[in-house]
């Protein structure tokens, strides 16, 4: 039987259901693209005789996980917590709702809303979503497909990629200091150097590397002369170059870990080394062993002689040999009994000790490695996993405000260096977290040491529910609004400054919509 004629009754004598759509595309063709996505949810929505209330999107993400999809957090949040005023959700297909590699995971969130009295519909599936042993069946294979597409695909491009990067073009990572990515037509002509998160434009394009700006190739040729040929260890290269004010190619000052990528990466001679790590279909990145390691030499145009450079590997080996896990750790734990703590810069500092960015990508971070040794109490690894989760949680609010004011035909650019965001080239933007607090009488609070620090013209705080998973609301204030505060924020602060909290940054992107304007006679 048709699932449109299973409904029953005809639709103009069935009481009108209030439902929502969820929307999803990735990059992958016209045929999911959201506007073809409503056309259908609007003609089911019709035939069934439903109204849709309320549209939830996420334009532009992978379904592969949860986390980077602020729309299907909202729809869930919304229904676990009684704010949805909807009795449905409609969605296009299985595929829509996600790609999730484990198909248990899918059904979870699904099993959320059903428990909250939320039933989740597709459209385009020749079954209904009715709870019945074929319909269950049917959209397991669904999860199934849609999770092997998404392998399918993966490895298509991986493959892809190992032949373009053995043929010598960039397929990906950061090109270095004092180098720069040139974009090519399919005849080798040169089209364009790319900018930093700029991409290639045709699929037919390429990529090479190309020397960067002369000042930038002497940095780097200065960095193998110091530890070469002035004998000079990394922390003190990092010092000569930070006390004569030369940057990285962050416009920061220098680290330990940067001088080492800069003498150890191939590019320099003119070799193209990928996959040295990878991260496939969102999992954790892991570094690959030499053997799978893909390798194209004297493809591009060298700027440290083979000499020079072959000497630094010496160097390095002789400095900081191949160690295993456990003398890697034994000589952390020497560090560690000697100044009873750990840090980013106390390792550094230590000659005995391998550069924190190995211990990172043996053990899959300082946190890790700090734990191993003793140094951490439980207490202290939950505080840090709690600020890398809050942080996190900022990065995808900015990444998601962008693409909102550039969705509304504004234009936002953020600055890595300063952390603010400049608006259509009128106003900055700074965003700060603060996680919830509650005192010993219940009353929850929210901290922010950025009041004060960061001058911008308008200050945003994301403000988070006790036990900092979800986001609880946002505070967008002028900063001459909150100067005289010292960042402490309660349930209620006043009727001045609790106007301008919001339960979205949808004001914000409305400061940055641009109307045309006629011109009349």
């Amino acid at each position: 039987m048709d699932k449109f004629a299973a409904a029953g009754k005809p639709p103009q004598e069935r009481r009108r259901v209030r439902a929502a759509q969820y929307l999803r595309m990735s990059t992958e063709h016209q045929t999911y693209s959201l506007d073809a996505q409503k056309d259908a949810i609007r003609n089911y929505a019709e035939v069934m005789g439903y109204d849709i209330v309320a549209t939830y999107e996420d334009p532009g993400r992978s379904g592969l996980h949860l986390e980077t999809r602020p729309g299907l957090k909202k729809l869930l949040f919304d229904v676990e917590h009684r704010i949805a005023d909807f009795e449905t959700v409609i969605v296009y297909d299985v595929s829509r709702w996600g790609r999730f590699q484990n198909i248990d995971e899918s059904a979870s969130y699904e099993y959320r809303c059903q428990m909250a009295g939320v039933r989740i519909e597709f459209c385009a599936e020749q079954f209904g979503n009715d709870g019945t042993v074929g319909s269950d069946v049917l959209k397991a294979i669904k999860r199934s497909m849609a999770a092997e597409y998404s392998r399918m695909l993966s490895q298509r491009v991986f493959l892809g990629q190992v032949r373009a990067a053995g043929m010598g073009f960039h397929v990906g990572g950061l090109q270095g200091l004092g180098l720069r990515r040139l974009m090519i037509d399919q005849s080798g002509q040169p089209k364009l150097i790319l900018g930093r998160s700029q991409h290639k434009s045709l699929q037919s394009d390429r990529v090479i590397i190309v020397p960067g700006p002369a000042e930038e190739v002497a940095t780097v040729q200065l960095i193998f002369r110091l530890f070469v040929g002035s004998r000079k260890n990394e922390a003190e290269i990092v010092r000569y170059l930070n006390e004569r004010g030369i940057k990285n190619d962050f416009g920061r000052p220098w680290k330990r870990d940067g001088v080492r990528r800069v003498l150890t990466n191939e590019k320099y001679i003119g070799n193209n080394v990928w996959n040295r790590r990878c991260t496939k279909l969102k999992t954790k990145m892991v570094w690959n062993p030499p053997d799978q390691w893909v390798r194209a030499d004297n493809v591009f145009e060298p700027i440290v002689s083979r000499r020079l450079f072959d000497k630094a590997q010496r160097k390095i080996e002789l400095l900081y040999p191949r160690m295993s896990d456990d003398e890697l750790l034994a000589a952390l734990r020497k560090v560690y009994k000697r100044h009873g703590k750990l840090s980013d810069a106390i390792i550094k500092a230590a000659p005995e000790c391998p550069s924190t960015w190995r211990y990172r990508s043996r053990f899959g971070g300082l946190l890790n490695a700090y734990r191993l040794v003793g140094c951490l109490p439980p207490r202290k690894c939950h505080f840090i996993d709690l600020r890398k989760r809050l942080e996190a949680t900022r990065r995808r609010v900015m990444e998601d405000l962008l693409f909102a004011i550039e969705k509304a035909g504004g234009q936002a650019s953020f600055d890595s260096g300063t952390e603010l965001i400049r608006i259509n080239d009128e106003f900055t933007v700074v965003i700060a977290i603060a996680r919830c607090r509650v005192s010993h009488s219940a009353y929850p609070r929210w901290s922010s040491r950025a009041v004060g620090e960061v001058q911008a013209d308008i200050f945003v705080l994301i403000r988070m529910h006790p036990g900092d998973l979800a986001i609880r609301d946002y505070l967008i204030a002028p900063m001459h609004e909150i100067d005289e505060i010292r960042g402490d924020f309660h349930v209620n602060n006043g009727m001045r400054l609790d106007s301008f909290l919001f339960p979205s940054l949808d004001p914000l992107v409305a400061l940055t919509e641009r109307a045309s304007v006629g011109s009349g006679v």
